[in-house]
């Protein structure tokens, strides 16, 4: 009878912790879900939805860099839950895989061989926007960007001013040279709404022209004292400046949460 007793009192031990685990997960955000929808071109998009908080709640929505996929945020989304946001991370179908995440917007329309450069991933993040307004309901959202994306969120931006809170974006340039010389540009001297930009101190010749063009009075620009590292990957733990770029952050969207 005492074996049953110690039996039945060790399982409930392991239940209760296991529950205790998944309410600590969920504080500090690191629960998430894949969904999918389509986008303009009826290709389906792959996307994580870090959601601890109401719907209501300020949404971010991450982009990521050449390359790569949703997996850039793995480490950074739960981060940006902590400070009380929610977040939708995108795979757009121009990228690859990193920390073991499979890009599968690339996958679907590779398949259906559509054209998977960087301009043509702007409907993808086109979609994703109007996803968010449609379906999660934030009272707030901002786009992040990085590297070819951005530079894609200042179009974004531009377009749908009005639904848009704010803009990130990590290591921006004119990296669409066929459209225009000045294509990314163009589109920052319309906004008005709150920016940060940021890259490594190296790429201050691509990122600095941009950023003085924007004409709001809520812009904020960073270069990290260290050589700094290209797009969002700058936030990663690994690297030992990382904590340079998150302070700067962090005193920019606390302006917009």
């Amino acid at each position: 009878m005492q074996k049953i007793n110690n039996f039945i009192l060790l399982q409930f031990i392991i239940v209760f912790a296991m529950a205790t685990t998944i309410e600590v997960a969920k504080s500090k955000g690191v629960n998430k879900k894949t969904i999918t929808y389509a986008s303009l071109d009826k290709i389906i998009i792959t996307a994580d939805l870090y959601m601890p908080h109401k719907s209501s709640a300020p949404l971010i929505i991450l982009y990521h860099q050449a390359g790569w996929s949703r997996g850039e945020y793995l480490e950074i989304a739960p981060k940006l839950t902590a400070l009380g946001f929610n977040c939708l991370a995108v795979d757009q179908r121009s990228g690859g895989a990193v920390n073991g995440v499979e890009n599968l917007t690339l996958k679907k329309a590779t398949l259906a061989k559509k054209r998977t450069t960087y301009f043509d991933a702007y409907q993808d993040m086109e979609a994703s926007l109007l996803y968010a307004i449609k379906n999660i309901l934030p009272k707030k959202i901002i786009i992040w960007g990085s590297s070819y994306s951005a530079a894609l969120v200042f179009r974004l931006a531009s377009e749908y001013q009005q639904k848009i809170h704010g803009v990130v974006s990590f290591s921006p340039g004119e990296y669409y040279k066929k459209q225009s010389k000045t294509y990314v540009a163009d589109f920052a001297k319309k906004l008005k709404l709150p920016v940060f930009i940021t890259s490594a101190k190296s790429e201050k010749n691509l990122s600095g022209p941009i950023y003085e063009v924007i004409p709001s009075k809520e812009k904020f620009y960073f270069l990290p004292k260290s050589k700094g590292n290209h797009g969002s990957r700058a936030l990663w733990s690994k690297w030992s400046d990382h904590n340079e770029y998150w302070l700067a952050l962090k005193k920019f969207l606390k302006k917009i949460n």
